[in-house]
This record gives C-alpha cells, structure tokens and sequence, in this order.
C-alpha cells in the first residue's frame, strides 16, 4: 500500500532518471538476447509455462509493449497485432534481435531529448487492456514502461537459467 502522503506529482521522474533506465535496459536486453542466440530455436520457442509461454514469447511481448508505450510517448507506429497476440510479434528470432536492437537504439536517443515539463505533463490514451480511456502522468507512466520490461525480462531470465544460459551480471548498479 502506498503511503497516505504519495502523490504522482510526488514521484520525482527527471530525463536524467528515465536516461539512466534507458541505457540500463538495452544493455540488459543485449545480455538477454546474447544468451537467448546460443540456443536452439525450438528450445527458445517451446511453452515453459510462463505467463507468455515461451522465452521467445516473452521477449516478442517486452518488445510489443515498448512499441506500444512508445506509440504513446513518441508518435512510434502502433504495433499491429493486439496485446494477447503480442508473443507473435516475430516468428524469426534473428528478425526480433535485430528489431530488438534497433528499437533500444531509438529508445535511448527520445530519453537524451526529454525535457522535464514533458515529464510532468499528464498522457490521456485508450488502454485496450483495461477497455478505456484513461489519463496519468507521464513520469509514472515512462517509469512502468521500464518496469514493465524489468517484471518480464526476470521471467526471461528464469527460463534462460533453467536452459543452461547465463546473462551475466544484471544488477542495476553493476551494469553501469
């Protein structure tokens, strides 16, 4: 439970923040994919019982979902396909690297360029995930974006491990 005192204008969300996150995480990803290339594609496509079934899945649904936050931030194309089909974002894994790749380029490059009265204003959009529209600040909402990858990408890493891979260190403060 929050603390009575919290407020979203309370949460202190800076560029240097969501920079930091930004450069954490493609660092992360290229780990994770690293680890995920020396596999065999039907052991990365074969359902492990993760909430997306496979590591492929998960990977595919961490990408789908930046591309529909980054819709929302940054004027990006709108994925395709809908949030349950999001594990089918890339049949290839080669091609979902390679997108992976660039996608955490163009990330890294929109958080050099935000400015904090950005940060600070509110996003309204229609969640398809909850069937409505809704409206938050955007500090809160780039900080789950994040998080969101962080939540999915510790799914990842359980499969990745249980395969006999290893990522390497992934500790925020060991990584930077």
């Amino acid at each position: 439970m929050l603390p009575a005192q919290w407020t979203p204008e309370a949460a202190v969300i800076t560029p240097a923040f969501v920079q930091t996150l930004a450069i954490y995480n493609a660092e992360v990803n290229r780990r994770w994919y690293a680890a995920a290339a020396r596999l065999p594609d039907a052991a990365r496509k074969a359902d492990r019982g993760a909430f997306w079934a496979s590591l492929h899945g998960t990977l595919a649904h961490i990408l789908w979902a930046d591309r529909m936050w980054m819709s929302r931030f940054a004027g990006w194309d709108k994925p395709a396909i809908a949030q349950a089909q999001s594990p089918t974002l890339y049949d290839d894994f080669a091609a979902m690297h390679e997108a992976r790749t660039t996608d955490d380029a163009r990330i890294v490059a929109w958080a050099e360029a935000l400015a904090q009265d950005w940060l600070d204003q509110d996003l309204t959009w229609f969640s398809g995930g909850v069937g409505r529209e809704m409206r938050k600040p955007r500090g809160l909402l780039v900080t789950h974006m994040f998080n969101h990858q962080t939540h999915h990408r510790g799914q990842a890493h359980a499969l990745i491990t249980a395969m006999g891979e290893a990522t390497g260190d992934t500790d925020l403060p060991f990584v930077l």
